[in-house]
């Protein structure tokens, strides 16, 4: 089974995938057009590259207008199967879901749809891709009969992208990129949406699809005008954006892929949102929530915005080593070795369990930000811009010495009685930015300036600095 695309093996020159779209399942969000006549209603591509969110809940790719009794729609279950199918007066016509599920919420995948009911054979009529490869393995086979007309691309119907056509349910939560759809033609993935690395051939990444055919019902969105994020490239009908908002335009694409909270480190009770990089803390513990990704060398920058608090909680920010026990145990940031943390109600520096004194407090409203330097093993805070402890940094362990052999950016509060929320901004924040600050590679939105020689937390530094 190939790879998926970890951004970082792209050679200079290759093609980038400057864009995509933060979908919050909590805003309902969708986005929706109405199709004209089809070029050929037997025959679509359904190409999308996506980056999940949560798991564990049914979520629509994409869906066309109708009612419990007449529709078609692709989506994630809520057993987390890729499921395609379709349903006309009530009778289910096709039904193909997979055996494999897709848990991975830290990495790009492409998935790719096609409808050819021309075909003589059943299984050929549908098909499904992942990564460039047909999956073959599946829980539920029902192909549609020859010549069955799809109800996704019907005249006159509503396509409706990240939601339930007839009812307002099944929203997608994370991560879009280079959604298209090619009316009237059957085209395989390889060549056509991505191509199979040269020097790493079990990785599959995105290439240019300007060249394709779309048909009367074809669209590309590539999500790069923020005032227009239904806009189809193609030049086709633009869609029409619900609950979607500038700030949800992302760099975090499958040519880089940014980091983001890891929620398959889960602490009972909290609640991740926005693509997974804000977190509401619960009131029955305080364990951390910490980074997609790891890093073991490198200089690497983040900002946290304390948004919420309830009562007597406070905010602690900073980086672990062990982000796993530290959730199995309930332990917050700066309790065990290995683990250091910048506390919000005496701005004092933790780590083992023992605070010093260190810096300002800060509170709701404030943006805090970590420098990690693993060349140096040092560690720097930062509150709205201001260098904290006269600069002076913390020194660390070196990540080759701790128990996991990386550090991970984490946030969680102070008691298990209360609540806070934090956002934090590996480069794609929830959160307005009022400046706009990237790093010295262009890599990144930030509030405040980044550190020189320092830098967001996405695959392509990793190559380069990691």
């Amino acid at each position: 089974m190939p790879l998926i695309f970890p951004s970082n093996t792209l050679s200079a020159g290759g093609f980038s995938v400057d864009n995509s779209l933060r979908w919050n399942d909590g805003d309902s969000p969708y986005l929706s057009r109405v199709n004209g006549t089809p070029t050929n209603a037997d025959k679509w591509t359904f190409s999308i590259w996506v980056k999940r969110g949560a798991l564990g809940s049914e979520q629509k790719l994409i869906a066309v207008e109708g009612d419990s009794l007449n529709n078609d729609a692709i989506s994630f279950d809520s057993s987390d199967q890729l499921r395609w199918y379709g349903i006309t007066s009530s009778s289910t016509y096709m039904d193909v879901k997979t055996n494999r599920v897709f848990r991975d919420p830290s990495a790009w995948m492409h998935l790719c749809f096609i409808y050819d009911s021309g075909q003589g054979t059943d299984s050929d009529r549908a098909k499904i891709y992942v990564n460039g490869t047909q999956e073959t393995s599946f829980a539920t086979e029902t192909y549609p009969d020859q010549d069955e007309d799809s109800y996704i691309n019907k005249a006159s119907k509503t396509t409706i992208i990240g939601r339930q056509s007839w009812a307002a349910s099944g929203y997608f939560d994370g991560y879009m990129a280079e959604v298209t759809f090619c009316d009237g033609q059957a085209y395989a993935p390889d060549g056509n949406f991505g191509e199979f690395n040269e020097d790493t051939p079990t990785v599959f990444q995105p290439i240019d699809v300007s060249g394709l055919t779309f048909g009367t019902n074809g669209f590309y969105l590539d999500f790069e005008d923020s005032t227009n994020l239904g806009n189809d490239a193609n030049g086709g009908t633009d869609f029409t954006a619900t609950n979607l908002a500038a700030i949800d335009q992302c760099t975090d694409s499958p040519t880089n892929n940014f980091a983001t909270f890891n929620p398959l480190f889960p602490v009972s009770g909290d609640t991740l949102s926005e693509g997974n990089v804000k977190v509401q803390t619960s009131d029955g513990n305080y364990s951390p929530s910490s980074s997609s990704i790891g890093v073991a060398s490198g200089k690497w920058y983040a900002e946290v915005k304390y948004t919420a608090q309830s009562s007597a909680s406070a905010l602690i920010v900073g980086v672990t080593s062990n982000p796993n026990e530290d959730a199995r145990n309930d332990e917050y940031i700066g309790e065990q070795s290995y683990s250091y943390g910048y506390n919000s109600s005496n701005g004092e520096s933790y780590t083992g369990g023992t605070g010093s004194s260190y810096g300002d407090s800060f509170a709701v409203g404030d943006i805090l930000g970590i420098t990690l330097n693993l060349d140096d093993n040092e560690l720097i805070f930062y509150k709205n811009g201001t260098v904290q402890n006269s600069g002076t940094a913390l020194s660390i362990t070196a990540a080759a010495s701790t128990t996991s052999g990386f550090y991970y950016f984490a946030v969680s509060d102070t008691t298990t009685n209360y609540n806070i929320t934090a956002e934090i901004n590996f480069g794609n924040p929830s959160f307005s930015i009022s400046s706009g600050n990237a790093d010295a590679d262009g890599y990144g939105n930030f509030e405040y300036a980044v550190p020189s020689g320092y830098y967001a937390l996405c695959t392509k530094n990793l190559a380069e600095y990691g």
